[in-house]
């Protein structure tokens, strides 16, 4: 027995109350757009369930593009029958055998939302494991860790038959959260805030800042790169590259070598403020980590945050170096980040950057030149960019 569909449980989505819908619709449209491959699939939905019906698609294939979409806390690759015995049985007999082999041990999970289906949840346990024990010689229950656990739920409308539970990614359907904009440069730290901030339903666009010929095309390349690699939970990102070369030249004739670096995130930040304006978004998304170097130490962040009003989330504010590259291998940009093309932070960086800058003092500094012009310059030659997933991108050149 192949399956026809896989059910999708909503976790998080579970505990909304009247704006559940809004969810539900985004997380409808994640679905859509992660196996927009397979023409045949379908999704439904209701208040408390979501299915892809395959209609003939692969559903192992089907199964791989749903553990990365947000909003899905498990599902199950499932067979919908009638609410008659005889018939669940057998399928069920049917659906055990494709997946028994000698030695495996097995158990029942019923579960009955119509109350009136003739048999209660312990009766559909005892009933339908007795059937398979009469026409399994050998097989065993195991109640606490089975190889096997059998789903049957009984529903309204039908009867759903499952033997997997495949953990999803959970978190909120992107989107439902507002649009941020995430600094994104070239390194470990930002595609993971990125990523993080996504689980959390917020749609994120990438900015990051060029200064050629300081940096290369190849360091333009590994942020395409990794966006792509973010790209793959929402279907597609928008990235704005900012020319930062004037700027950052200007930052080092007026400002003195070791407030460079503060001078420098604030006027980024200014940037990232009004390409958030232009674009819709409600907050502005950094990779800092507390005190992982001298622009992250919380004077720090106190003389660079006083340029905007905008919230700053900073998703990995309290995690270590360790933490954040496991999750970074796990989203696949860890080695992307590792390729040695160097952004602009790294290109100027001082020798000696203040770790405790004096917020009057950077404002001293700065006061003698005026960035606006050319703050308004960068901005306006923003470079934007529609990034698609690798796996979008073959199936075009496939198609074309």
């Amino acid at each position: 027995m192949m399956y026809d569909r896989i059910l999708i449980r909503y976790g998080e989505i579970s505990t909304k109350g009247r704006n559940r819908n809004k969810f539900i619709d985004k997380l409808r449209r994640s679905v859509r757009k992660a196996i927009e491959d397979f023409p045949k699939a379908r999704v439904q939905s209701d208040r408390d369930r979501m299915y892809v019906l395959l209609n003939g698609e692969d559903g192992i294939k089907v199964s791989e593009r749903l553990k990365n979409v947000f909003g899905i806390q498990s599902f199950s690759p499932a067979v919908k029958v009638e609410k008659d015995i005889t018939i669940m049985k057998a399928a069920a007999l049917e659906l055990f055998k494709r997946l028994y082999s000698d030695g495996k041990t097995f158990k029942i999970t019923g579960k009955r939302s119509d109350k009136k289906f003739e048999l209660d949840t312990n009766e559909i346990n005892y009933e339908f494991g007795g059937h398979l024990l009469t026409n399994i010689p050998g097989l065993k229950v195991d109640v606490k860790n089975p190889d096997i656990n059998l789903q049957i739920e009984v529903r309204e409308e039908a009867a759903y038959l499952s033997a997997e539970t495949i953990r999803g990614a959970a978190g909120l359907p992107v989107g439902s959260s507002g649009k941020a904009m995430l600094m994104l440069s070239g390194g470990i730290d930002s595609p993971v805030a990125g990523y993080l901030s996504m689980k959390r339903g917020i749609e994120v666009e990438g900015v990051h800042f060029a200064s050629p010929p300081f940096t290369s095309e190849r360091a333009k390349q590994k942020v395409v790169d990794l966006t792509k690699k973010l790209s793959e939970v929402s279907g597609q990102m928008v990235l704005h590259v900012v020319p930062f070369t004037e700027i950052q030249q200007m930052i080092h004739k007026q400002v003195p070598e070791n407030y460079t670096m503060t001078t420098t995130r604030r006027l980024m930040l200014r940037v990232t403020d009004r390409l958030r304006e232009k674009n819709g978004g409600l907050a502005i998304i950094t990779g800092e980590s507390l005190g992982q170097v001298a622009s992250q130490t919380i004077e720090s962040m106190y003389a660079i945050n006083e340029v905007t009003n905008t919230p700053i989330l900073r998703p990995l504010i309290t995690t270590d170096k360790t933490e954040i590259m496991d999750i970074a291998a796990k989203i696949d940009t860890l080695e992307i980040s590792n390729l040695p093309y160097e952004d602009c932070c790294t290109v100027f960086v001082p020798s000696s950057p203040k770790t405790k800058p004096k917020l009057e003092k950077v404002q001293h500094y700065e006061s003698f030149f005026d960035f606006e012009p050319l703050i308004e310059k960068a901005v306006n030659e923003t470079e934007t960019i529609v990034v698609k997933p690798i796996m979008e991108q073959q199936i075009e050149e496939d198609l074309f």
